[in-house]
């Protein structure tokens, strides 16, 4: 009883906080090295300005992408990038995007997503929406917002997912590698040391473009990936992974809100068929402090972890905290397949730099730092926002059903390297805000 009249208390605190967001700020100033990845990306380097909207030229986005060697990307333009139903790649290591030195309202990707394939990488406040692109249902066009492949030391910080074909935002790469006999081996071919950290994850495309049909996903962190923090996210109307650990995934899962998930919230799942003629991994996942809330869209009843396909688990689950929408307790851990799985349980150390909090404080902070510039949310992340505190909203099939992709008019502001702090690229003076909403 105690633990849902907290729950209630954060409800109408968080509604606060969107409303007049107080503690957003300081968050965006306290940039600090969270979980095994290193973070940093193109710390040092050169100061590459993109001046463009445009998806490819000099002064644009991609240009500044594809330039060798240390670099940190910064903004003097806001508004869309319309990526043509493009991924944008990131192959060459030593990159810093920082979304937060554009003027309002930031920057926006539609219409594709982005793709990490190196290392030394850190992208913070944007926004990427891909959407079904004009394609049509079925047709096998398929983005997440963000995803790493192979990629390792990768910070995903402050973004704005929703709206994504596939996964909203994914951690994957090869699940064996040829001539792989050991699990390094396997880890050291996939993506490792990952941080997804205060992200907005939410609206993943049910009945869209997916050739597989219903596809409304979260985060897909797959087979053997290894050392991946996945703290103070997020996760709404989302039909299932928020996230998933595939067979052998080795990661932290800790103070995320996961509202309105459809038949699964968090769910670790080794496919046998998958793992065929090879010893089966043991999965470890650190659960600590979460917060799942039923919605409108979420089936009854539902586990906050769900364990399914063949393979063991060691778990690690302390002070999670599961409610219903009228807030009565619904289960931590439930099982999803007949398979002679061993779950044991094993609390261990948290990982590098994060500081717990008790899961009565996690929906508060998730939803007044949650997201792209929460200092000056656009109207789609307001609406979500609004949404989860006020227990509304709904699994999607497209972004036509809440107003379709965003139209901002084009604004501009020098980037004056005096007034960031570059070595976290964090700002020396107060950040323009957005007046909270009428």
């Amino acid at each position: 009883m105690n633990s849902i009249a907290a729950m209630s208390g954060c409800a109408l605190l968080s509604l606060c906080a969107l409303l007049f967001p107080g503690h957003a700020h300081s968050s965006a100033q306290a940039e600090t090295r969270l979980g095994w990845a290193d973070d940093r990306g193109g710390r040092g380097g050169r100061i590459l300005r993109v001046t463009t909207l445009a998806a490819s030229g000099p002064g644009s986005l991609p240009d500044a992408i594809a330039q060798p060697g240390p670099r940190i990307v910064v903004f003097e333009v806001g508004g869309v990038i319309d990526l043509g139903a493009e991924a944008l790649v990131i192959d060459r290591p030593f990159l810093t995007i920082a979304g937060q030195t554009g003027p309002y309202p930031g920057i926006t990707l539609i219409r594709g997503g982005i793709e990490v394939r190196t290392h030394d990488v850190v992208i913070r406040h944007l926004r990427v929406r891909p959407g079904e692109a004009g394609a049509a249902k079925g047709s096998g066009l398929d983005f997440d917002g963000i995803a790493t492949i192979g990629a390792h030391d990768v910070v995903i910080d402050h973004c704005s997912l929703t709206w994504a074909t596939d996964e909203n935002l994914s951690a994957s790469g090869p699940r064996f590698v040829d001539g792989g006999r050991t699990m390094a081996d396997f880890r050291a071919a996939t993506s490792r040391r990952i941080t997804f950290s205060n992200n907005l994850i939410a609206e993943g495309l049910a009945f869209s473009t997916h050739a597989k049909g219903e596809h409304s996903k979260g985060s897909l962190i797959h087979d053997n990936v290894g050392d991946i923090l996945i703290v103070g996210n997020l996760y709404a109307h989302n039909a299932e992974r928020s996230p998933l650990f595939k067979g052998g995934v080795r990661g932290a899962v800790i103070n995320n809100l996961i509202y309105d998930p459809g038949a699964r919230a968090v769910h670790y799942n080794l496919v046998a068929q998958e793992w065929v003629d090879r010893e089966y991994a043991i999965g470890e996942m650190q659960l600590v402090g979460n917060v799942l809330r039923a919605g409108p869209s979420t089936s009854s009843p539902i586990a906050l972890l769900m364990v399914g396909g063949s393979g063991d688990l060691r778990l690690d689950a302390r002070d999670n905290l599961a409610v219903d929408r009228i807030g009565m307790p619904m289960p931590v851990l439930g099982r999803y397949t007949t398979a002679p799985i061993q779950i044991v349980e094993q609390p261990w150390e948290l990982p590098p730099g994060v500081e717990l909090l008790p899961s009565a404080e996690v929906q508060e902070s998730v939803i007044a730092n949650a997201g792209a510039r929460p200092w000056d949310r656009d109207d789609i992340d307001r609406r979500i926002v609004a949404n989860v505190a006020e227990g509304r909203g709904a699994i999607i099939d497209s972004e036509t059903q809440v107003g379709g992709y965003p139209s901002y008019e084009e604004t501009r502001a020098p980037f004056v390297e005096a007034d960031w702090d570059l070595t976290q690229m964090t700002k020396r003076k107060a950040l323009w805000r957005r007046p909270p909403p009428k």
